[in-house]
């Protein structure tokens, strides 16, 4: 018996849930022979216990079948999300990727995901198994911005594989839909949307999955702290007072959500002529330190306009990669450097944790219900007349408030 007789029996184990088997995910490693007996790993994406018993179950029925006697099967799975059983358990719909970041604005058009793209690029050019989730739902331009505009990911199953470009994993949107496509979602879809991203994506053992976020503080930042432990978050601003007015929001955000701050990163800040090389201060610069220290947090990194940050975005091609030697290049890695030492500290210090936000009423009752006052439940100062639906906003207080679904 050599290596490919065992390869060749277990193209006959499907994964379950899917039409691929498990030879060609590439989840067969480490085999071993020795006489009639077969000793290997087999690295899955599912923490569920009995996907690991079917495989293990039929991957032992095929080896028998060609001969071995004995058959040493490991089943290597993501550690199980860890769940409490009170009402105040922390959540993890994706426990297979090992930090968040979410990237987050006050408003629009600071160039937020420029630079989650150009984030996620560094992390990946420094070594870290990185994704990148497009939550912008209305205006998904990480496709463009990435050089995977028109290109669509591969159905498996149930599931959906992301697309890949310049060695990070990219799922957005935009990756869905038709060009020019309009999304009219009320916020309960916008939640549903985010909750898909994180749980129906087969996204790899992820060291980091730097997630671009609508602009705002509304239902999809809630869901997504909701949804996963946020690692880190980090406010993208521009120099002027207007857009440093809504950055402070983003900022009280993560503190009401528990989020670890990052920092800022001032976009926009001077412009670098590409003809001398000169930095002109345009939007103004450094104005952003002040704020970030307002919300004991740090500014990471300052970011100039420079042409090739418009072409590179427009023509799918990130300025981190393609001009590693620009300025801003430089400044970006160094931001990425910043973030992960960042990750590393939270990490050490035991981790994100979204206990303290996960919704406090029992299922079926509506947190904005005059009847959501169980022991379980507690009463919220905005009692409505109503009982329906939850309203999904957040009381401020970092208990979830009117968080539910």
């Amino acid at each position: 018996m050599i290596q490919e007789n065992v390869l060749e029996a277990l193209k006959h184990v499907t994964y379950p849930g899917f039409t691929k088997d498990i030879v060609t995910f590439g989840f067969v490693k480490d085999i071993a022979i020795e006489g009639n007996t077969v000793a290997l790993t087999i690295d899955i994406t599912s923490s569920a216990d009995e996907v690991k018993a079917q495989i293990k179950q039929d991957a032992t029925t095929e080896l028998q079948k060609i001969g071995f006697e004995t058959t040493i099967i490991t089943i290597t799975a993501p550690q199980a999300p860890k769940q409490l059983s009170n009402s105040m358990s922390g959540k993890n719909i994706a426990p297979h990727v090992k930090n968040f970041v979410m990237v987050s604005s006050g408003k629009g058009g600071v160039g937020k995901s420029t630079t989650s793209v150009n984030i996620a690029v560094a992390l990946a050019m420094q070594g870290k198994k990185v994704g990148l989730l497009d939550a912008d739902i209305y205006g998904p331009n990480v496709p463009r911005m990435m050089g995977l505009d028109g290109q669509k990911p591969e159905i498996q199953g149930n599931k959906v594989l992301p697309l890949k470009a310049y060695g990070v994993e990219v799922m957005s949107m935009g990756l869905l839909m038709e060009s020019g496509q309009s999304l009219i979602w009320r916020g309960s879809m916008i939640m549903k949307a985010i909750e898909q991203f994180l749980r129906d994506i087969l996204w790899s053992e992820l060291d980091v999955l730097v997630i671009d976020m609508p602009p705002g503080t509304g239902d999809a930042q809630l869901t997504l702290a909701q949804s996963v432990p946020v690692t880190a978050g980090i406010t993208v601003t521009t120099p002027q007072m207007v857009s440093l007015d809504d950055s402070r929001r983003s900022l009280d955000m993560f503190k009401k959500l528990h989020i670890p701050t990052a920092g800022v990163i001032e976009n926009m800040s001077g412009f670098i002529c590409p003809e001398c090389d000169t930095e002109s201060d345009i939007f103004g610069m450094g104005t952003t330190a002040p704020m970030a220290k307002e919300y004991d947090t740090e500014l990471i990194a300052r970011i100039p306009i420079e042409p090739a940050i418009r072409i590179g975005g427009d023509s799918g091609m990130p300025i981190t990669y393609h001009k590693p030697d620009s300025q801003t290049a430089k400044r970006y890695q160094e931001a990425a450097t910043v973030l992960w030492a960042f990750i590393e500290k939270v990490n050490a210090e035991g981790g994100a944790n979204n206990q303290a936000i996960q919704p406090t009423t029992p299922p079926g009752v509506s947190a904005c219900s005059t009847t959501a006052t169980t022991a379980t439940a507690k009463p919220h100062s905005h009692e409505h007349s109503n009982s329906g639906g939850g309203c999904g906003s957040h009381n401020g207080d970092g208990k979830g408030g009117c968080g539910c679904h």
